[in-house]
This record gives C-alpha cells, sequence and structure tokens, in this order.
C-alpha cells in the first residue's frame, strides 16, 4: 500500500501529470456509469478511493483539465495526451478517485464492488466475481 515513504506513481498517458499517493486506498471498485464508458472508451472503469489529501500533484498541474459534470466529482485528465488520471480535486473534500490505469504500480487493494450497473453493456458480460453489485451509485462511507 502507498504511504508518505513509499508513496505510489502514477502518470496522464504523455507523461506530463505526473502525481503520487501518499495513503492507502480506503476502498476501489469498477465503474459502470455512461460517463465512465464514453470518457475511457471501455465497458468499466477500475477506480481507488484515496484521502483527498493524499493525493499529490508533482508535475504538470497547468496541464490538468476538469470536466465538472452536473452531478458527481470533477473528471480530471492531461490537456496534452487526454489522458484520464483522477475524479475529485486534490486537497478538496474528502476523497480523489483515482484511476488505476494511470498508476505505476501496485496500489495494494483489489476491486470489492461494481457500481451502476444499470448503466452496463449487454453485449459485454459482467464477470461472475461474488462482489457486490449496486444498480446505480455506491454511497461513498
Amino acid at each position: 500500500m502507498p504511504s508518505p515513504d513509499e508513496p505510489l506513481p502514477g502518470s496522464c498517458a504523455c507523461g506530463t501529470v505526473r502525481f503520487q499517493v501518499v495513503a492507502n486506498f480506503q476502498t476501489a471498485g469498477y465503474c459502470h456509469c455512461l460517463r465512465c464508458q464514453r470518457r475511457a472508451g471501455v465497458p468499466w472503469s477500475m477506480n481507488g478511493l484515496v484521502r483527498a489529501d493524499a493525493l499529490q500533484v508533482l508535475e504538470g498541474e497547468a496541464a490538468v483539465r476538469y470536466w465538472r459534470p452536473p452531478e458527481g466529482m470533477p473528471k480530471a485528465f492531461c490537456a496534452v495526451c487526454g489522458g484520464h488520471v483522477w475524479s475529485g480535486e486534490p486537497g478538496v473534500g474528502d476523497v480523489v478517485g483515482v484511476r488505476f490505469g494511470a498508476l505505476h504500480g501496485d496500489p495494494g487493494i483489489v476491486p470489492q464492488w461494481r457500481q451502476w450497473l444499470e448503466s452496463a453493456q449487454d453485449w459485454h458480460p459482467i464477470p461472475d466475481d461474488e462482489l457486490p453489485r449496486f444498480s446505480s451509485r455506491r454511497e461513498i462511507p
């Protein structure tokens, strides 16, 4: 698990935006919402929630752009390559959702749930992984 002594690095696809996670992820899971599908071009995304102050931007903060949908957390991406990096804002609010695909190592946690199954694509079956399933948003404790 990431810690201040052993931070977990991450970046966008081109490396312009570099960040690190310095605390344990609180939870992790798969999101099947249409926003994740359309932003990432895949049937679901894999994210881990960490305290908002535990994500530190190391380089490229000026290249981070936010899409602020009417509901939910802001979605952060690199203005150069379009790579998705997190949702929420580092240091603002309670949590940030880090895209596991942007990490450069093992997050130390495996997915624990699936949310927004009402938006899941019929053409791609959801694996029978015995994870708790939520038809819409999973409440963040």
